[in-house]
């Protein structure tokens, strides 16, 4: 299941972003999309093998505060229907 976590820090750094899902189990894959001057696009995605850590993973991050932003958290395919 792919996991879609909105109003990152555009500052986050792809091992900060990984420390911080890795509490609800490790993902099979993770990115932090970036602009071409390195910053990021504001959003990370994670993809899990395991339901329960993708559906953790969306409960314990949507709603978090991390540096200040309000982190939004969701299925991707939830989130991509939103946009």
């Amino acid at each position: 299941m792919q996991v879609y976590v909105g109003n990152l820090s555009r500052h986050i750094s792809d091992v900060k972003f990984h420390e911080l899902v890795l509490p609800f189990g490790k993902p099979d894959s993770l990115s932090v999309p970036r602009e071409p001057s390195g910053r990021g696009k504001g959003y990370g995605l994670l993809d899990y093998a395991n339901l329960d850590h993708a559906r953790a993973a969306i409960a314990g991050l949507h709603g978090k505060d991390i540096d200040g932003q309000i982190l939004n958290a969701s299925a991707a395919d939830a989130a991509n229907a939103r946009r």
